[in-house]
């Protein structure tokens, strides 16, 4: 879809999705999305956009006849041995924002990196099929920075690690060789143009170099 993704532009689409009135009987984030117009035919184009992932967790509530949370806390969030209560943000007609939104503690976070680490095993059993992580956090598409991609809903980078990453701080890096899990919480400046992210991601590359010295 056409979507503007500029989270420093309060008139964006990003910005603007949740705050504007629902169609009578829609959910809110359908109620949006369906008045934008189609940009690319599907496959073609990868572009980061968040309404699109809102509507992979309609999908996925619809399909379950499940809240979004409910089937986290009953797939994940429990048999990966999470610990703290966490909190999900809801649209305007009550559906978890899917792209979005989770309030997580940073143990909570790492542990959701151990649980990718693991391939999907928790609890004495596998949670998700055996090769979905395989393909999740393969490069799917490039995203015109050297060296780094995008998977199934995960930033990639050619080593072999992979990432989620918040727009204020928030991180989750997983590298397999290293064996190395990084979570982060935070509340940067600013969510793209501020010194945090590229600092970030020179975080990462240190603490690399020092796995690899000893």
């Amino acid at each position: 879809m056409k979507w503007n993704e500029d989270y420093e532009d309060p008139k964006s689409d990003v910005s603007q999705f949740n705050k504007a009135p629902p169609d009578p009987g829609l959910n809110a984030i359908v109620s949006y999305m369906r008045k934008l117009p189609r940009a690319h035919p599907p496959g073609e184009v990868w572009r980061y956009n968040t309404g699109e992932t809102n509507l992979v967790g309609i999908l996925v509530s619809s399909a379950t006849k499940k809240p979004l949370s409910e089937y986290l806390e009953e797939k994940i969030w429990k048999p990966a041995g999470m610990e703290a209560k966490a909190t999900w943000l809801l649209a305007k007609t009550g559906q978890e924002i899917a792209g979005c939104c989770i309030q997580a503690a940073t143990r909570d976070y790492a542990r959701m990196g151990l649980f990718v680490l693991a391939n999907g095993f928790g609890g004495d059993k596998q949670i998700v099929p055996t090769d979905w992580f395989s393909q999740a956090t393969t490069k799917q598409k490039d995203i015109g920075i050297p060296g780094r991609g995008y998977g199934f809903q995960w930033w990639t980078y050619d080593d072999g690690s992979v990432a989620a990453r918040g727009i204020f701080g928030q991180g989750i890096f997983i590298d397999p060789k290293r064996k190395l899990v990084i979570a982060s919480n935070a509340d940067w400046s600013r969510a793209t143009l501020g010194p945090e992210n590229p600092a970030r991601e020179e975080f990462y590359k240190r603490v690399q170099a020092l796995v690899d010295k000893e």
